[in-house]
């Protein structure tokens, strides 16, 4: 399909790496012979995790296997899923159409690797965590700043102590002319900082301008020969802001396995195949609690909060994003989950790998499992989101095919649909007229039909050509359902057809939205 659009510290101690890498060499001789097991094909590349079986690291294979039918059944949804342990990657999985290839949309885990670029430039004398945060941009401050605007530091940025609270962090927006450094000045700072915690993404924006401003080079730029490139990240995307810094606080797209060579090498402190990319000191102060966030000891949202960094329960600590992209760090089982998803319950998947993957941990290597391991092998190669189903045909709507209806002016700005019916398992065609541009989406009958899509998540203000894979079935004779997946992102959108007649009702619901309602109001589509 082919359409118009335009893109828009965790230190370890010496005995306990002695005894980690004793284990590494012991779990070696229980390794199958060119065993990996995941949905990767054909030998990974040198830049690649090396892979082994979860018992040869002291996983039970069907602990793992728990883990992913939980996450299939119970979790709407989970795209992608790898667990690391002792270096090696024991299992992965990717919910079609989701792949290993591709890369996906972070929101905030981004704040991990923002902390990051922080971390490096610190290391290399370009700034202190003291340093004021009005000294960068004199040009964007007010003439005479406040007490505690004037107090504001680059610590309290890192730990979202910023002294700023709702209100004014509600109307800040990163679609507008004006320098976003500026926009940020002109929030009220209503608490001493480093005192209130309050979770914010201008912030994060501001360390990113931060260190933009004193190496020359956007965040993407300064970390490619200092991160990405050492690590085998290849092509990172970071989206920027009209002035062109990173945003900082979200805009990221890496694959999966990027995230866990991330969380790796935060948990072997910094330090990658005979090179310490980043501080070990700065690792631990990033992960560690830097500040309280609440009390509650059932939350992992209030275990205390680093440099960008959320500490969890079970002394773990983690960056996360929007809908559920997670880098889980796991120190006492020396263990890294990296997860995708579209989900609105992040805590479910959480939960999830401690109920699941924590007790399947075990501090030596198993036995060979070969039943649960062939059971797990032919579940994670056979991993999809969920597809529509149904019984029906057209019946009654036959004549309607191809047929298009035009709806009264809205705000999702759908202007005409018509739906020309597949036949004998062929796919149906959408077509949908969206703010003047028209789209053709191929909806696959119990299969995934992939094309590209310019299309805006009710979650985001400016629509842009992406890939999309749509499936589709008739729900009864006059009712079909389509499912659109935006897959190298956490949406995916419903869009329900019903034909009445010379009518049609039409029902737009998101998996996941930030603002508004998932389901959409009705339109009503006269025939033209």
């Amino acid at each position: 399909m082919k359409h118009i659009g335009a893109r828009t510290g965790i230190f370890f101690g010496a005995e306990r790496k002695r005894t980690v890498m004793n284990f590494k060499r012991t779990a070696c001789l229980f390794l199958f012979a060119g065993m990996a097991v995941g949905a990767l094909a054909g030998e990974p590349a040198l830049s690649a995790l090396p892979r082994t079986s979860p018992e040869a690291q002291g996983i039970s294979s069907a602990g793992v296997l728990a883990f992913v039918q939980a996450a299939d059944q119970k979790i709407d949804a989970v795209h992608s899923f790898m667990l690391v342990r002792h270096g090696r990657v024991v299992a992965e999985a990717w919910w079609s159409p989701y792949a290993a290839d591709l890369q996906h949309t972070m929101f905030s885990l981004s704040k991990s690797f923002t902390s990051t670029a922080v971390g490096l430039a610190i290391s290399e004398g370009k700034l202190s965590l003291d340093d004021p945060v009005v000294k960068f941009f004199p040009e964007d401050a007010p003439a005479q700043p406040g007490d505690f605007l004037k107090a504001l530091r680059v610590r309290d940025l890192l730990i979202m102590s910023s002294g700023q609270l709702s209100n004014s962090i509600s109307q800040f927006s990163f679609n507008t002319n004006e320098p976003l450094t500026r926009e940020f000045f002109e929030m009220p700072v209503e608490h001493k900082p480093g005192t209130f915690f309050f979770y914010n993404t201008p912030g994060s924006y501001m360390l990113s301008a931060i260190v933009q401003k004193v190496t020359g080079q956007t965040e993407l730029e300064y970390l490619k020969p200092r991160l990405f490139e050492p690590l085998g990240i290849e092509n990172p995307y970071w989206a920027l802001s009209p002035q062109g810094i990173c945003l900082g606080g979200y805009g990221l797209s890496i694959r999966t396995e990027d995230i866990a060579k991330f969380g790796l090498l935060y948990l072997d402190r910094g330090y990658w195949r005979g090179k310490q990319l980043l501080p070990a000191d700065w690792v631990a102060a990033a992960t560690a609690r830097q500040t309280s966030n609440g009390s509650d000891p059932n939350s992992d949202w209030e275990q205390g909060y680093g440099y960008q960094f959320w500490r969890a329960r079970h002394n773990i600590y983690r960056g996360d994003g929007a809908f559920g992209q997670f880098c889980i760090v796991i120190p006492d089982k020396d263990a890294v989950v990296a997860i995708t998803s579209g989900t609105k319950d992040m805590a479910g998947v959480m939960n999830l790998v401690w109920d699941k993957l924590l007790p399947a941990m075990h501090n030596h290597p198993l036995t060979r499992d070969p039943e649960n391991l062939s059971k797990l092998t032919n579940a994670l190669t056979h991993l999809t989101m969920h597809l529509l189903s149904g019984a029906g045909s057209p019946g009654a709507a036959a004549p309607m095919s191809g047929r298009k209806f035009v709806f009264p002016a809205n705000d999702q700005k759908i202007e005409s649909a018509a739906l020309a019916f597949g036949t004998n398992g062929n796919a149906a065609t959408l077509t949908l007229r969206i703010n003047g541009g028209e789209q053709r989406i191929e909806c696959g009958d119990g299969a995934w039909t992939t094309g590209h899509m310019t299309f805006a998540p009710d979650i985001v203000e400016q629509a842009w050509e992406q890939p999309v894979a749509a499936s589709g079935a008739w729900t009864d004779e006059s009712v079909y359902k389509a499912k659109l997946v935006f897959y190298e992102t956490p949406f995916y959108v419903t869009f329900t057809l019903k034909f009445s007649g010379d009518q049609l009702l039409f029902d737009t619901e998101y998996n996941v939205v930030r603002r508004g309602n998932a389901k959409q109001p009705q339109l009503t589509g006269q025939v033209q």
